[in-house]
């Protein structure tokens, strides 16, 4: 299945290339998604089913998912070629728009059973079975409804589906609301696991949690704010996060499901949060002080100066790094409370111990460090005799 994913993806991009060459064609807008996801989750999925119990379907799950959207780039872009830039020179145009049109239901389906079973293959419990046999059924449906449908496969030259029926309703939106409303309440199932989780499983729905936000963050970017301020860049700079987010959705995943370096995700949340919050304050700061500096020179001069630019420039390598401490500071204070007061205790400690030489004010001063940064039930501390010369001067122990 990862194979014939990584194939379709493969003659899909080819054939993109080739419908290039024709200007008036416009192309397929999903593609670059398409085949991130396509590559992204059937890579994993080949990757993490070896490795689980036959019990156990996430890892085909992660297969499929990559093969129905592998298909539905690689019918769509042979649709496109075959029927509207080069139309006779392959066969099968008709039969491979007839395919993409009823792609996307399986595809939505299985992207729902996905999110519900993740991450141990499991349902959260009994309760959610009936979103499993709604999905079942909606799959189904939805797959028939689209054989046969009368609508245009694509919204770009008028192709229709071969087989539709005339006369017959057109459900498709129908379809497709329904289904992405099962994918939001499968999505509700992960918050329903956070709550009850702890330990592993909260570290591994964190991975999701942070890969999802960061393509919705791309979304928001790309489709919301950039449209309102008319800002190109800023599209082009939520469009590369949304790709971010959408690669990063199954890699985040299978390192959850796999749990290989799993306790990383803290620091990782960390740095985006501390280097997120820094580039938008700079890009602010420089934005700003090179209008105001232009503004300044046209009054003084009567025309701009770049002269502005390279103030600019000078002044945010200049507060970078001031910037980038007081914003750790603050993230470190406001979200990782503990980590910080246990980090600034033991530092404390570390200036105390080059300067104390009370042996006995040391080892209380060490029994109050552990017992604030770990918090154990209790401690002993043992001194090792210095009359052993092979073993080291001092050992400590806790016990909780």
């Amino acid at each position: 299945m990862c194979a014939l994913s990584l194939a379709l993806t493969g003659l899909s991009l080819l054939l993109l290339v080739q419908t290039r060459s024709h200007p008036d064609v416009r192309i397929f807008d999903y593609w670059a998604i398409d085949s991130l996801v396509a590559i992204g989750f059937s890579t994993v999925g080949a990757v993490i089913a070896p490795r689980l119990s036959s019990k156990n379907p996430i890892g085909w799950l992660f297969c499929a998912v990559g093969l129905s959207f592998g298909m539905i780039h690689f019918t769509a872009e042979y649709t496109i070629y075959a029927l509207l830039a080069a139309p006779g020179t392959l066969p099968g145009g008709e039969a491979a728009a007839w395919i993409f049109s009823l792609t996307w239901v399986p595809t939505l389906g299985l992207t729902v059973f996905l999110i519900l079973l993740f991450p141990d293959g499991r349902l959260p419990s009994r309760r959610w079975r009936w979103l499993v046999w709604l999905s079942v059924f909606l799959i189904v449906v939805g797959t028939i409804s689209q054989v046969f449908a009368p609508r245009l496969v694509l919204e770009i030259g008028g192709i229709y589906s071969p087989l539709g029926v005339e006369g017959l309703p057109n459900v498709w939106k129908l379809i497709q609301t329904l289904l992405f409303t099962l994918m939001f309440v499968s999505a509700a199932s992960l918050v329903v696991r956070w709550v009850r989780a702890s330990g592993v499983e909260r570290l591994q729905l964190k991975w999701f949690a942070y890969s999802t936000t960061l393509g919705i963050s791309g979304i928001i970017l790309t489709y919301t704010i950039s449209e309102t301020t008319g800002l190109v860049w800023l599209g082009w700079v939520g469009y590369v996060v949304l790709l971010a987010g959408f690669i990063g959705i199954p890699t985040s995943m299978g390192i959850a499901i796999l749990r290989y370096r799993l306790y990383d995700i803290d620091l990782i949340i960390n740095r985006t949060l501390v280097y997120g919050a820094l580039t938008a304050i700079l890009a602010l700061v420089y934005f700003g002080s090179v209008t105001a500096l232009q503004y300044l020179f046209s009054l003084l001069t009567g025309q701009g100066n770049t002269l502005a630019i390279v103030a600019s420039t000078l002044a945010i390598a200049a507060l970078f790094n001031p910037f980038r401490r007081r914003i750790q500071s603050f993230i470190d204070r406001r979200f990782y409370r503990r980590k910080y007061d246990a980090a600034m205790i033991l530092e404390a400690f570390g200036t105390r111990l080059r300067e104390q030489t009370d042996l006995e004010k040391l080892c209380e001063d060490l029994a109050e460090v552990v017992d604030e940064t770990m918090q154990p039930s209790h401690i002993s501390l043992w001194l090792k005799s210095p009359s052993s010369p092979k073993r080291s001067e001092s050992t400590s122990s806790t016990q909780s």
